[in-house]
């Protein structure tokens, strides 16, 4: 695993041709992923050619930070041309006609894209074991998931697959399986990088962010991605700033939150240790540190889960076997073929979130289910205000736990939705926040902890995880 700032170092002093990295990666895709199942497309030829399009720039010394760097993304980003299928049945054969922005963008710079990674179907999960195409398996030890829903796009950075990703989140689906894979995840503001060919799961919440080795390498990727889009109604119009242009900043007077039930029950007790550990680094390096409370964390899953699947009831009902995607080929009238469609087409997971939605939205349930999840909502965002008003950043675990069995939960989904409690209130204020390596357990493996920052603070968060990274010890996956 190397970083992108020195394989840019290395594509500059004509180290290495983008030609030849991006085939190494290829290589290392067909010799590795076999164990990990990363990836769900592989995209050699168009990929070789944007390799010779991005050398070509570089020889005129037209290169910026992504040009001729192999990026992989995540299979829910619209790609030109290559299949984009959610990890699902649905999906299995879709071609978008159109890129989405951030693969625009991508393009524009002359980044490499190496293919689409798996991830759990529709991004409905925290393990990645959901896909359609089969679970993705933890490079570190291929025994344990890599989190979700980008579990592919997270394990295809940490096994040396390629050298940056893209996922999405919308309740932690960059950050958790970041973490659990021991690479680093942004999750920017929402509204700052758009959501235009991004296959929706719950709209209010749905963010695309970078995965990469370290958080610098992270800024520079969403200095790419990141800017107002007119074909998003969400998109924020802002002025751009170099999201990495504090890193090397002075620490010293920074406030730092500890919220206290992020670091109750429920937290294993080796995690508990690595995030408190990392807080002495900051305390060390002039921060201080402020006991916060945010009493709402308790309702926090229970009204992510009602939100986010409502809004996936409505987005999903669009897959009818009639427009697009698959068609079953029983039922003899429209109402039997759309039955049998979705029956068909969709995965256990989602239909369970499906069936949650609508129940949540139907006549007589919605002020006991939606309507006070909504509220909630508001009282997530306003305690988050109030710790703000005294704090310039937040340090939470990650996840509760470091990445477990594959399997180990699949009949037990309530303590697999709840291993989102450190990450959904996040989503659900719509703030930026990164996950990095701050520790390993007993077995190896990684430890990760988020810094929350304020809306559209992701250069303040970047700088802070940087500062960390640059004195932690690393270890890589061997596989």
């Amino acid at each position: 695993m190397m970083s992108i700032a020195k394989l840019r170092k290395m594509l500059d002093t004509r180290q290495i041709s983008a030609i030849e990295l991006t085939q190494a990666y290829l290589n290392k895709i067909k010799e590795v992923d076999i164990k990990i199942n990363s990836y769900i497309s592989v995209c050699e030829e168009s990929a070789a050619g944007a390799a010779k399009e991005a050398q070509k720039l570089i020889d005129e010394g037209k290169a910026s930070f992504l040009t001729g760097i192999p990026i992989s993304v995540k299979d829910n980003i619209c790609t030109l041309g290559i299949k984009t299928t959610c990890a699902s049945k649905m999906l299995e054969d879709f071609v978008p006609i159109y890129d989405a922005t951030v693969v625009q963008k991508l393009k524009a710079v002359g980044a490499v894209i190496l293919g689409k990674t798996n991830m759990d179907e529709f991004a409905m999960g925290g393990s990645s074991q959901t896909s359609y195409f089969g679970c993705v398996r933890n490079p570190y030890d291929t025994s344990r998931v890599s989190g979700g829903s980008s579990g592919g796009a997270a394990a295809s950075v940490s096994a040396g697959l390629c050298a940056g990703a893209l996922g999405s989140d919308t309740g932690g689906s960059v950050r958790q399986p970041a973490s659990f894979c021991g690479v680093t995840g942004l999750k920017p503001t929402y509204g700052a990088v758009s959501r235009y060919g991004l296959i929706a799961f719950a709209s209010s919440l749905d963010q695309i962010g970078p995965i990469a080795y370290s958080a610098e390498d992270c800024g520079g990727i969403l200095n790419v991605i990141a800017g107002y889009d007119e074909n998003d109604a969400t998109s924020a119009k802002r002025t751009q700033n170099s999201f990495g242009g504090k890193i090397g900043m002075s620490l010293k007077g920074m406030k730092i939150g500890i919220p206290k039930e992020f670091f109750g029950n429920g937290i294993h007790d080796e995690v508990k240790s690595a995030v408190l550990s990392a807080a002495d680094f900051y305390r060390q390096a002039g921060c201080e540190l402020v006991d916060v409370s945010m009493p709402s964390l308790e309702y926090a899953v229970s009204a992510y889960y009602l939100i986010s699947s409502a809004e996936a009831a409505s987005n999903l009902s669009r897959y009818d076997g009639i427009k697009f995607g698959y068609r079953s080929t029983n039922g003899e009238s429209y109402e039997e073929l759309v039955k049998n469609t979705r029956r068909e087409g969709f995965g256990e997971e989602v239909k369970h979130r499906i069936l949650l939605g609508n129940y949540a939205l139907s006549s007589g349930y919605y002020d006991a289910y939606y309507n006070n999840a909504s509220k909630i909502r508001t009282q997530i965002k306003k305690e988050y205000n109030d710790i703000f008003a005294q704090c310039d950043c937040i340090l939470t675990p990650t996840a509760p736990t470091v990445a477990y069995r594959i399997g180990e939960f699949e009949n037990d989904p309530v303590k697999m939705y709840l291993a989102d409690i450190c990450t959904v209130t996040v989503n659900i204020a719509g703030l930026p926040a990164i996950s990095t390596t701050c520790g390993y357990d007993s077995a190896g493996m990684p430890i990760g902890m988020s810094i929350v920052g304020k809306a559209f603070g992701e250069a303040e968060i970047i700088a802070a995880a940087d500062a960390f990274e640059k004195q932690f010890a690393r270890q890589e996956a061997v596989l």
